[in-house]
């Protein structure tokens, strides 16, 4: 029982620090037998048995279905081997939360990579503006790829989470990345999402929020390759660069003032976009008239 991995101190280890391998290549087996093709799979950094198992990329639509396979293999497989998993982005306070990275690239009917040219990064201008697009509209999109309010508690410094809109080559406090890679790959890293979103929605308004960066031309700006997480707020503001939403209830109110991007070619509609927000909205509610055990522990003798 005397090897824990200490807060933030999990990325990688070996055993005996890391007790989760076996359930880990169980989960990869179950996967690759329903067509997932599993490419790593490791502890991550935070201490309370945080796993990363990543799988290959594909289209959207496959992408999405594949995700949902991917979270009730996980769930069965931690349960037959006596453990639960969990898809909260923050559900330790202190230690790193949960996100769920996901990359983007555009290909035409010949499989040319569409973001693959000679400006920044070895990107197209086509996936600037799709950066841009991103940046435009992020507040109004996180209401989609982090829909809930345990969210936001994983979009705090200090935490390796990308919680400013921004972009880089190899900033992680940045919330669009370009990982290095060929040019066959090169793609846009979203690194704010979180694995409560629904695919099918968040990967929809990521991919219209782009696109109208692209129809509209919208340049995202000088990339930051400085790290934001330790630049004070004159020089954020001489950057340009603005922080992202830090409740759902600032998520909501975005897409409730910007969602016409969503509605374009009918990918969403209006009473889509209606009802999310009440439903959110509930939730809101419901999370503020609860009492919870950090009020207790303030203010029970008060």
């Amino acid at each position: 029982m005397g090897y824990k991995n200490r807060p933030k101190e999990g990325y990688f280890p070996c055993s005996p620090f890391d007790t989760l391998g076996d359930i880990r290549n169980e989960m990869v087996r179950e996967m690759e037998k329903v067509g997932l093709r599993c490419e790593a799979n490791h502890h991550e950094v935070a201490s309370g048995g945080q796993c990363e198992i990543d799988f290959r990329f594909g289209e959207m639509m496959d992408v999405a279905d594949q995700l949902m396979w991917y979270k009730y293999i996980v769930r069965n497989v931690a349960r037959r081997n006596g453990k639960v998993a969990t898809f909260m982005p923050k559900p330790c306070f202190g230690d790193n939360g949960s996100g769920m990275h996901q990359h983007y690239s555009l290909h035409d009917k010949s499989g040319k990579n569409l973001f693959t040219g000679n400006e920044y990064a070895g990107l197209s201008e086509m996936g600037l503006y799709f950066i841009g697009g991103i940046i435009k509209h992020a507040d109004a999109i996180l209401a989609f790829t982090n829909p809930g309010t345990n969210s936001y508690k994983r979009l705090v410094p200090g935490y390796e989470a990308p919680i400013f809109a921004a972009y880089s080559g190899r900033n992680r406090s940045a919330f669009c990345r370009i990982p290095v890679s060929h040019p066959k790959g090169r793609r846009v890293e979203f690194r704010t999402p979180d694995p409560t979103c629904n695919p099918y929605l968040a990967f929809s308004a990521v991919c219209q929020a782009g696109f109208d960066g692209i129809r509209n031309k919208i340049h995202p700006g000088a990339p930051c390759d400085i790290n934001l997480y330790e630049a004070d707020a004159s020089e954020l503001e001489k950057l340009g660069v603005k922080g992202v939403p830090s409740t759902l209830k600032e998520a909501v109110q975005a897409l409730e003032k910007d969602h016409e991007f969503l509605l374009v070619d009918g990918v969403f509609t209006e009473d889509v976009i209606e009802a999310w927000v009440e439903q959110k909205n509930a939730e809101w509610t419901g999370y503020l008239t609860r009492p919870t055990p950090y009020e207790f522990h303030h203010y029970f003798d008060a």
